[in-house]
């Protein structure tokens, strides 16, 4: 059950309103044009709000008044973090946590009211639902910020949502629908909405999706959350999709049912219903309908929306979330390399020529000649040194691996990376497919990798022409005759065009003029292409 271990207010708290009518005066003069002075000021001034001692239905008018500015606010700051790699720099990192906390010092807020509540408060006798709503809604926030940002969320906020679902399912509050102004056109929301959508976003595997497709996710769940039901027992039916489980007094959210053992703090979610609204909608759209004909908001394409359906799918209806070909991991640890300048001089052993001759140029203009080590540069020691990474687990198409360290390079989703195993030469390609910061502050990341041995090579997009400045860093995928896998060749990203001429140039000099196919996945700095000899 929900406990309110809230800290007693304080006399000497002073917030610059003290209620609804000086907080409405207070709001017409914050000025927005200045986001980062705007969030400081409204952080500062909720926390000392919450800790000021004053009647809980007029902190609760206080509260209701804030709320627009608040979002509005924090919708604009959290653009300055958006689709940014990981980790987050040191500027990035207070951006993020200034918006959980002013997420948090609303939910704290509303906690105080929801306390007086509790005590018995008779001027809230009948805001229940309202403020366990309220509560839901901030806490969900917090933890979807954290989502959003790529990094784990400190268990102690599963208690929280926990406990204020129990609070609201003890008291027969969790169907009660509370108009929210702020959701615009759509229904109103309730308690067990509000925890449907949080669990289920938890559980799609974020750190597999970008930022704007958790913001897209979260307006569907919005709409979805009323097929999931709350039970505290289930059936199994042979092809159906199985319940999900949880334990509302655990810090952790969904997982299979056949992980737990039944108790009374057990709650399943019947996926069924779900299920086949989403393989409805997934047959429609690949029947020519288009996102709105199917009532998916958001302004993606069709074959945008097929792609995320099935992957929820997966996640949520098909017990996907545990790899079955995992293994343990034959050497405990992986040496990785980012970005392709660095991966060419540690597959090649040597710099690309390309920077080598621009690093040059730049000393004759600076010195008048190239410096006595200037030879050097070529040599892969100037490259970015090797990152030490744990295997966490392996398998035939890829792996999860830990950085060691704290500190290292910054990677983002669907970026190119170069790994090599225990004592190996050779490295392999891969791309990440997902990524997120442990609470230790390390590092996390799934890895795909991409199929033949790589051989580090450059290329030319116009094959008439001979000057180096022409020519960029690549990589080709030898094919795979066992899996039947023809070659294929990683390029810089935006380089692509079908049927272009280029030419390959491979370490010992020799040449080859090929024509590019089609484009067979994009990264964020690469991309693998078909091409024909």
């Amino acid at each position: 059950m929900l406990t309110l271990p809230l800290a007693p207010t304080d006399d000497r708290a002073n917030p610059l309103f003290k209620d609804a009518e000086s907080c409405a005066l207070w709001l017409k003069q914050l000025q927005l044009t200045n986001l980062q002075l705007a969030h400081s000021l409204l952080l500062s001034q909720i926390n000392e709000l919450a800790r000021f001692p004053m009647p809980a239905l007029e902190r609760l008018n206080t509260l209701e008044l804030l709320r627009d500015t608040v979002h509005y606010v924090q919708n604009d700051y959290a653009r300055k973090i958006s689709a940014k790699p990981l980790p987050l720099n040191e500027n990035e990192l207070v951006i993020f946590f200034a918006i959980v906390q002013l997420w948090q010092a609303m939910a704290l807020s509303y906690q105080r009211c929801l306390q007086a509540y509790l005590s018995g408060d008779k001027q809230l006798g009948k805001q229940g639902a309202f403020l366990c709503q309220r509560c839901l809604l901030y806490s969900g926030l917090s933890i979807s910020e954290y989502l959003r940002a790529g990094y784990e969320f400190d268990a102690r906020l599963w208690h929280q949502l926990h406990g204020l679902y129990a609070l609201a399912e003890g008291r027969g509050l969790q169907f009660k629908e509370i108009a929210d102004p702020l959701n615009g056109e759509l229904a109103p929301s309730c308690c067990h909405n509000l925890y449907i959508k949080t669990l289920l976003l938890c559980y799609a595997r974020p750190a597999e999706l970008t930022r704007s497709q958790l913001l897209l996710l979260d307006g569907w769940l919005t709409e979805w959350s009323n097929a999931v039901s709350v039970e505290r027992s289930y059936t199994l039916s042979k092809g159906d999709a199985q319940p999900l489980a949880l334990d509302i007094t655990s810090a952790q959210g969904l997982q299979p049912v056949k992980l737990f053992t039944h108790s009374d703090s057990m709650r399943y979610l019947a996926m069924m219903p779900l299920s086949k609204l989403i393989r409805v909608k997934t047959i429609l759209l690949q029947q020519g309908k288009t996102p709105p004909q199917v009532e998916l908001s958001g302004h993606r394409s069709a074959i945008e929306c097929i792609e995320l359906l099935t992957f929820l799918h997966q996640c949520w209806c098909e017990d996907k979330n545990a790899r079955l070909d995992e293994r343990n991991p034959d050497s405990q640890h992986a040496q990785l390399c980012f970005n392709l300048e660095n991966i060419y001089a540690h597959l090649s052993g040597k710099a690309f020529k390309q920077a080598a001759n621009l690093c040059a140029q730049k000393q004759i203009g600076t010195f008048g000649q190239v410096l006595p080590n200037a030879s050097n540069q070529t040599r892969v020691e100037k490259a970015s040194p090797l990152e030490t990474w744990r295997l966490d687990n392996t398998s035939l198409i890829g792996a999860k691996l830990t950085r060691v360290d704290t500190l290292g390079a910054r990677i983002s989703h669907h970026q190119l990376l170069a790994l090599r195993f225990g004592d190996a030469q050779a490295f392999m390609l891969g791309t990440a497919v997902w990524a997120k910061v442990a609470r230790t502050g390390q590092l996390q990341i799934g890895v795909r990798y991409l199929p033949g041995t790589a051989e580090a090579v450059s290329i030319c997009t116009d094959a008439n022409q001979a000057a180096m400045d022409k020519h960029a860093q690549a990589f080709l995928l030898w094919a795979d005759p066992a899996l039947k896998i023809p070659p294929s060749l990683i390029i810089p990203r935006d380089c692509f065009q079908a049927g272009r001429i280029l030419e390959i140039v491979h370490p010992d000099k020799q040449k080859l003029n090929v024509k590019m196919g089609f484009s067979i996945e994009r990264g964020s700095d690469f991309e693998r292409i078909s091409f024909t000899g």
